[in-house]
C-alpha cells in the first residue's frame, strides 16, 4: 500500500512538473509572438493614404563617387560626407527628392553604434537637400564574399567590380548567424522607426539573382532556397519594431500577369510588402506593361531601378510613363565614380579600355556636369511640374 501511495505521489509530482513546464513554454511562445508581431502589413487604404502625403518620388540609386560599395560608403575610415553633400546637392538641383541607398549587415556587426550614428549623419545631409531615401537592408547582387576593412580598387572598365552581397554566401547558408542578422534588421529599423527623413525600407534587393555572368560559378546553386525563409524572417523582424515607413521588396524578373504566375520568391515579396516596387531596364512599352500588371494589387508603386541606355531604357522614355501613372522612379546611378556603372553589364565578359560613348548608367560626371544636359533638363522639367 505504501509503495502504491509513493508511486502515485511521484506520478502526481511528474504531472505537475510537466504542466508547469508546458505553461512556461506556452507563456514563452506567447511572449515571443507578441514581441515579434509588431505592426501588421498595411492595408491598401493605409498604403494609399501614406502615398498621397508624399511628393512624387524621383531619384537615383546612390553611391558617392568615392565609394566602390556599401561598405566603403559607410565605414568610418571612408565615410565621405563632403562628397555625399556635394553630390546630393546636384540631385536636388534637378528636382530629385529620394535616393535608394544600400546598407550592409557587416557594418552593424563591426560597430553598431558607429554605423547608426553615420547613417544618422547621412540622413541629416539628405534632409538638407530635400531628399528622403529608401534604405536597402539586404542584397543578393555581385560579390558573395564581402569583407570589412579597406575595399579593393576597381577593376578597370568593369561594371560594379567591387559591389558586395549582404548577407554574404557564408552567412546566408549558416543559420547560426541568423541571430546576428536579426539584430541588424531590428536594430537598424528600430533606430529610425519613426523618422520622417526616411521614405521606405527595401528589405531585399533582387533576392534570387544568380549573378550568372559575374560570380555564377561560386554562387550557391540553390541560393533562393536559403533566401526565401530568411527574407520572410527579415520582413517580420522589420515589422516587429513598428516602423512608421512602408516595407517593400522589388520584383525584378518574372511573369507578373497574375498572382498565380509569380515565382514563390516573388509571392513573398509582393505579399509581405506595404507598397509595391519593381525593376525595369527595358523600353517604354515594357515599363508601362510592368506598371499595369502591378496595379492589380491596388497599392502605391515605385520603380526602384531603371535607366540603362545600352539596354534601351532612357529617361525620355520611362520617366514620362512613370509620371503618367504616378509611379515613383529611381534610376540606377547618380555620379560616375568607383562603381564604374557607366560601363555595361557585359563588361564582365568584354574588355573596355576607354569610357563608352554611350554611358550605361549614371547622370553626372565627377565635376558635376551632366553626361547629357537634355536628360537633366527633362528630369528638372518633370519634377518641377509634379
Amino acid at each position: 500500500m505504501n509503495f502504491l501511495k509513493t508511486t502515485l505521489c511521484i506520478l502526481a509530482v511528474c504531472l505537475s512538473l510537466q504542466n508547469c513546464t508546458k505553461k512556461a513554454e506556452d507563456k514563452k511562445e506567447v511572449n515571443e509572438t507578441a514581441q515579434d508581431s509588431g505592426r501588421k502589413i498595411w492595408t491598401k487604404e493605409q498604403a494609399n493614404d501614406w502615398y498621397k502625403k508624399q511628393e512624387w518620388p524621383v531619384g537615383a540609386d546612390f553611391l558617392p563617387s568615392t565609394a566602390i560599395n556599401q561598405l566603403e560608403m559607410f565605414q568610418q575610415e571612408s565615410f565621405d560626407t563632403a562628397t555625399i553633400n556635394r553630390e546630393l546637392g546636384w540631385a536636388e538641383e534637378i528636382g530629385m527628392n529620394t535616393m535608394r541607398v544600400y546598407l550592409h549587415d557587416l557594418l552593424f556587426q563591426q560597430d553598431s553604434a558607429g554605423f547608426i550614428k553615420r547613417l544618422d549623419v547621412f540622413l541629416d545631409i539628405s534632409e538638407k537637400h530635400g531628399i528622403k531615401p529608401v534604405l536597402v537592408l539586404f542584397d543578393s547582387c555581385w560579390d558573395p564574399f564581402p569583407k570589412l576593412g579597406k575595399q579593393r580598387a576597381p577593376k578597370p572598365g568593369v561594371h560594379n567590380s567591387g559591389w558586395v552581397q549582404s548577407p554574404g554566401l557564408n552567412a546566408l547558408k549558416d543559420s547560426a548567424q541568423y541571430g546576428r542578422l536579426e539584430k541588424y534588421v531590428k536594430g537598424t529599423v528600430a533606430a529610425f522607426a519613426n523618422d520622417n527623413r526616411i521614405l521606405a525600407w527595401d528589405i531585399w534587393n533582387e533576392p534570387d539573382n544568380p549573378n550568372t555572368s559575374s560570380y555564377g560559378k561560386v554562387e550557391l546553386p540553390n541560393k533562393v532556397d536559403y533566401v526565401m525563409p530568411l527574407m520572410s524572417k527579415a520582413f517580420a523582424w522589420a515589422r516587429s519594431v513598428n516602423p512608421s515607413q512602408p516595407l517593400t521588396a522589388g520584383v525584378w524578373a518574372g511573369d507578373w500577369t497574375s498572382h498565380e504566375t509569380l515565382k514563390p520568391v516573388e509571392k513573398i515579396m509582393i505579399d509581405e510588402s506595404d507598397i509595391i516596387s519593381f525593376h525595369n531596364y527595358e523600353g517604354a512599352a515594357s515599363f508601362e506593361k510592368s506598371i499595369k500588371q502591378l496595379q492589380q494589387y491596388g497599392r502605391p508603386i515605385i520603380c526602384t531601378e531603371y535607366m540603362s541606355r545600352g539596354n534601351g531604357s532612357f529617361f525620355k522614355t520611362s520617366l514620362p510613363v512613370a509620371k503618367k501613372y504616378n509611379v515613383g522612379a529611381i534610376n540606377w546611378g547618380l555620379v560616375s565614380g568607383k562603381s564604374q556603372t557607366i560601363y555595361p553589364w557585359d563588361s564582365w565578359k568584354k574588355t573596355y579600355t576607354s569610357e563608352p560613348e554611350l554611358w550605361f548608367h549614371d547622370i553626372f560626371r565627377k565635376d558635376g556636369t551632366p553626361y547629357k544636359k537634355e536628360e537633366t533638363d527633362l528630369i528638372k522639367s518633370l519634377t518641377a511640374s509634379k
